[in-house]
């Protein structure tokens, strides 16, 4: 008896023991912080042994109204009834999804396992319906995406990226602020050329982001001569990569520094090869694709006037949500083409219309939509005003002491409190007959312009003006470019730029 009790003690204390490792385990899988343990234990560690859980990415928790009431799909989309009759999933064997993967005729390696099994189950499951209109969708996109990927001659199925980031949506935008198709943050998308402004979001452009998207990818590769790497990097940003590659020993495989990257990022690259496959496989599954009635064929007009959307859509009679769906980028329907030319995307039989009634448009209801150039405060005789530049140091007491004004005038004036800050180059409106003869004011404050810090940069092959960016700290991609007077962002081997002082 004393034995079997031995044995059996022996046996419960291994077992808590096993026990104890097994939620250790579990616990530091989740945890990105135990990089001593995971430098001990990465050789055996295998994608389907970390995430026993698809890991959601955000434009696969987008809520599917929104997408269905995208002005696209109520105007051009049919489902096919006698495809829905049918509309059940089909479950294949590994040995099939893995000989389907091989056929894809795609430059990018597409290999297959657990954890991208998860990811293809979840899209011809749970999200069958997304599926369904993204296949509608990719009738009008697709083909933007795919010149921009001929141009800088990288492989055509980057082009279901937007699928994961967006899921189509132009007007997308998500928890952490980036925006558009491709999902550009505001600061990497005005370092690639981009203009993020309050009434322009270049982000949103479908053509012009797609043009940026490609370069960056470009770029991105030209990092890691790896695509899976480049496409991880394109969702966490390459010194999230870079880091991972440091903790796993300096193994450059994405599926070796899987257990490093960021929790996300490691469904990302499985989900890329999962749209890869739905979006070529997805009659195997009868998932029905959303027809197109008839193809949305476009042009462009260039817009050199301040223009209003509502302007275009009462003259020409077309719905206002049509010209906001072709045109994303412009964040509250106005066009300012009096600072430079804008572009505006049009029903390509409208275009025509539009060009003849041109005159028509911009002086439809004119002044509502009209910008005031010039503005007194009420109460104020211009003839008498006269403008104060605030100095370091000032007050509005101080100021208003200067002119022979009350605090609560001065306020007035300028539509400010009298617990505003003031803040260093700050115009005030100050109304004193007296003080215009011995107050000297700027007629116009001057203007900034970007300096040559004596710096020259030959480009070599496969630079960009965003990369050569990167090697000047403080300096951005459009302070190049417009310090070297280019219209464009092209640029070639052996061309000599200015650098500007940071």
């Amino acid at each position: 008896m004393k034995r079997i009790l031995f044995v059996l003690g022996g046996l419960m204390f291994a077992w808590c023991g096993f026990a104890q490792e097994a939620d250790f385990g579990e616990e530091y899988i989740e945890a990105d912080t135990v990089e001593p343990l995971l430098a001990d234990t990465a050789e055996v560690i295998l994608p389907d042994t970390i995430d026993n859980a698809v890991v959601y990415l955000e434009s696969m928790e987008a809520d599917l109204n929104d997408l269905l009431t995208n002005w696209y799909m109520p105007q051009y989309a049919v489902v096919d009834a006698s495809c829905l009759e049918n509309s059940v999933n089909i479950d294949y064997p590994d040995s099939v999804y893995m000989r389907k993967l091989s056929q894809l005729p795609t430059a990018i390696e597409m290999p297959y396992n657990s954890v991208v099994r998860r990811y293809i189950d979840m899209y011809v499951q749970k999200r069958r319906t997304l599926v369904e209109n993204l296949l509608g969708l990719s009738s009008y996109y697709m083909p933007i995406f795919e010149a921009a990927l001929e141009r800088e001659g990288l492989p055509l199925e980057l082009k279901y990226l937007p699928i994961i980031e967006s899921a189509l949506r132009p007007d997308a935008t998500s928890r952490a602020g980036a925006a558009g198709l491709w999902q550009f943050m505001v600061r990497t998308g005005k370092s690639m050329g981009l203009e993020v402004n309050s009434l322009v979001d270049e982000r949103r452009d479908p053509i012009k982001s797609s043009a940026m998207a490609a370069r960056y990818l470009k770029d991105l590769y030209g990092i890691y001569h790896d695509w899976a790497l480049a496409i991880a990097s394109y969702n966490c940003g390459p010194g999230n990569v870079s880091k991972a590659i440091r903790r796993s020993g300096g193994k450059t495989d994405y599926w070796e520094i899987y257990p490093y990257l960021p929790r996300e990022t490691r469904g990302y690259v499985p989900a890329f090869i999962a749209v890869n496959y739905v979006m070529n496989y997805y009659g195997d599954h009868n998932i029905c694709p959303v027809l197109t009635r008839r193809p949305l064929l476009t042009d462009t007009v260039q817009v050199t006037r301040r223009l209003h959307l509502k302007q275009v859509s009462d003259v020409l009679q077309i719905p206002i949500d049509e010209i906001r769906s072709l045109n994303p980028q412009y964040r509250r329907d106005i066009i300012p083409g009096n600072i430079r030319p804008y572009a505006l995307i049009l029903p390509s039989q409208q275009v025509y219309a539009f060009i003849e009634a041109e005159e028509a448009i911009f002086a439809h209801d004119a002044e509502l939509y009209a910008q005031r150039l010039s503005v007194e405060p009420a109460g104020i005789d211009p003839g008498t005003m006269v403008y104060h530049r605030v100095r370091k140091g000032e007050t509005l007491s101080r100021i208003a002491q200067k002119y022979g004004v009350s605090v609560s005038n001065l306020c007035a004036w300028n539509n400010i409190k009298r617990s505003s800050c003031l803040r260093i180059g700050q115009r005030l409106a100050v109304s004193s007959k007296g003080a215009v003869g011995k107050t000297r004011t700027s007629s116009s404050s001057a203007s900034a312009s970007v300096k040559a810090s004596g710096k020259y940069h030959t480009v070599r092959k496969g630079e960009s003006l965003w990369t050569i960016s990167q090697k000047y700290k403080g300096v951005s991609a459009e302070e190049i470019k417009q310090l070297n007077n280019l219209k464009g962002n092209d640029i070639r081997p052996g061309q000599r730029l200015k650098i500007p002082t940071a």
